[in-house]
């Protein structure tokens, strides 16, 4: 149970990376902001300049406010006039509070609806992706996309623009305001301004972004170790490795916890520097003091100092909202880079509808692998130029060293991926042009990666066939030698997963081959159906898919091969390439790998076989 750890970062190596890349990502992320937020621009833009005549209103009352006090304090106070001014400045301050709430919450339901759009929108997505994405990735990950990613962007749609906008609108509302008043005292009241922002630019440098992603590795780090952790205690505690897997496990803790520091650290420090500047004390003592110094000078008069007293002291409370947001918009444009990302997946080609009247040419039922090449990694090839036939009413098995690329070649048929070169065919039709639906109704498969859903027995079966009834599932389930389990559940068939039916793993999969021999498909793809089932059943399910090859297609991937030995054609594929092929009598002395593997098969077998027979002392 060791935690893998993913290559170095050039910050955790001490480098930097070059300013053109650190460029290409900011673009990169833009880019991804702009698409994913493209349907609700509009919307927001309109909240924007709701936000924006708010903003000026925030600022007016205490103008209104500052000239009733200039009026109180002349020779002449018209008190009629201070009523007008100061009503004048209630009124704006209601129509400044109506105008918020309403581009608040109408960006808070652009937000609930775009949410409910995307999750919509991946959810479609994540159907035409190849299924062996989800094999490359856990439920975690997947649910990270749908409620944790789309959830980030809450900020970045609700918040975000407003808030900017907002920063933006009061403070210079608010100095062209004062510049009237007084230029010299204004360009005073920039020094507290020019100290938070760069105290916020540095909050959000490139070093900050850098260990800001430093640490959202070491958090990855700390998931997977904690699965494994999880995962894996029974066995490291029976081969008394528990203490190796705690230090492994708190090796991930110290790791997330120091790069924690490393990148909070100087964000507090940054964050109470700039909190200070802007805090309204620090801002009056700044006014105050050049107050002082400018009337001490004769450049302005002790009335001069009011409208700095009551408009500008709310300069800093409009850009507090930019440097707390700061964290909650990175993390949304990450997300937004991830979901962007995700939507730029390839996805399976669409089925194309067989055109009517006209006939495929080809023999139902064959399938025909044509030079078929194929690589996770376009610079390495697990197969490579693949040619073979599957018949109607035979079944195959396929054989081969570890490594040798049987799995994959499984998986490419019923699509998890596409082919990189050359083409399967089914009945002389391409299966990409298939439809998704049809695909899966013409091939069934049953892998050792057993996936059930949460749900009952029942639940389960019915993913097949929906509309089966009793009678079908229980031929189904007996065919499979699972019934009698099933049965004796606490509630049978409707007894939940993982509530009241634990499964072993040989169970799990007789019920996920049960699932396959209900669909009914023509063509089957086993991945040794019966690799976790125990030797009494083996044999009864051996005989169930026997009887089932009747007028299918069945592809079996074999890792025993006493298990093959009756089967009408064997494939041998080793390092990707398909180098030998026909029955077991004639593969078991032709000198090949099939021989190889024959050899080991039977010592393996032998040596069980002795080892049966012995005493256990």
């Amino acid at each position: 149970m060791t935690v893998q750890a993913a290559p170095l970062t050039a910050v955790e190596t001490g480098n930097r990376p070059p300013r053109a890349q650190q460029k290409a990502q900011k673009q990169r992320e833009a880019q991804a902001r702009k698409e994913i937020l493209a349907p609700v621009n509009g919307a927001l833009t309109a909240a924007s300049l709701i936000v924006a005549v708010a903003s000026v209103a925030n600022v007016v009352p205490f103008v209104l406010i500052v000239e009733a006090c200039r009026e109180l304090l002349s020779d002449r106070a018209d008190s009629d006039r201070v009523w007008v001014l100061l009503w004048s400045a209630v009124i704006v301050l209601i129509v400044r509070g109506v105008l918020q709430a309403v581009a608040l919450t109408w960006s808070h339901h652009v937000d609930g609806g775009f949410q409910l759009a995307v999750r919509r929108s991946l959810a479609d997505k994540l159907t035409r992706v190849p299924l062996g994405w989800f094999g490359e990735r856990t439920s975690g990950d997947v649910k990270k996309y749908l409620q944790d990613d789309v959830e980030a962007l809450h900020y970045l749609v609700a918040h975000a623009r407003l808030d900017f906008v907002g920063g933006v609108v009061v403070p210079v509302v608010t100095l062209a305001y004062l510049c009237t008043v007084d230029w010299r005292l204004t360009l005073v009241l920039l020094i507290p301004l020019l100290a938070y922002g760069i105290s916020l630019s540095r909050m959000m440098d490139r070093t900050s972004r850098d260990r800001l992603a430093v640490y959202n590795r070491w958090e990855r780090r700390v998931q997977a170790a904690t699965i494994e952790f999880v995962d894996g205690i029974q066995v490291v505690r029976a081969f008394g490795q528990a203490g190796r897997a705690h230090h492994e496990f708190q090796a991930a803790v110290d790791g997330q916890t120091t790069a924690f520091t490393r990148w909070k650290t100087p964000m507090i420090r940054l964050q109470a520097i700039a909190d200070i500047t802007v805090a309204p004390v620090f801002v009056m003592l700044v006014i105050v003091a050049a107050g002082l110094g400018a009337v001490g000078l004769d450049w302005a008069q002790p009335l001069d100092l009011l409208p700095f007293l009551l408009v500008g002291l709310g300069l800093g409370s409009s850009l507090l909202g930019l440097g707390y947001g700061g964290e909650a918009l990175r993390a949304a444009g990450a997300a937004a880079v991830r979901l962007y990302d995700l939507q730029q997946t390839p996805e399976l080609r669409s089925g194309a509808p067989e055109p009517a009247g006209e006939e495929v040419g080809g023999e139902p039922g064959l399938v025909r692998f044509e030079g078929v090449s194929f690589g996770y990694r376009d610079d390495h090839q697990v197969l490579r130029d693949i040619d073979l036939e599957l018949r109607p009413g035979t079944l195959t098995a396929l054989v081969g060293p570890s490594g040798s690329g049987k799995s994959t070649l499984a998986e490419l048929l019923p699509r998890f991926y596409d082919v990189g070169a050359g083409r399967i065919t089914i009945g002389g039709r391409d299966i990409r042009d298939f439809g998704s639906d049809e695909l899966y109704r013409t091939v069934g498969f049953v892998f050792q990666d057993v996936r059930l859903i949460r749900g009952s027995i029942r639940d389960n079966l019915l993913l097949a066939r929906p509309d089966s009834d009793d009678a079908t599932l229980r031929t189904a389930t007996r065919a499979a030698q699972i019934h009698d389990r099933i049965t004796a559940l606490p509630r049978g068939y409707d007894s939940e997963i993982g509530v009241d039916a634990i499964l072993s793993g040989g169970e799990a999969q007789r019920l996920s081959i049960a699932r396959a021999l209900l669909a009914d498909t023509p063509l089957l793809v086993l991945d040794e159906a019966t690799a976790f089932a125990d030797p009494e059943s083996e044999a009864a399910v051996q005989d169930a898919l026997a009887r089932l090859v009747a007028g299918r297609t069945v592809l079996v991937i074999a890792h025993r091969l006493h298990t093959i030995t009756g089967v009408d054609r064997i494939l041998v594929l080793d390092n990707g390439v398909l180098v030998e092929q026909g029955t077991h009598e004639q593969l078991k002395t032709a000198g090949g790998t099939y021989q190889r593997l024959w050899e080991i098969n039977e010592a393996a077998v032998g040596a069980v076989a002795t080892a049966d027979s012995g005493d256990i002392r």
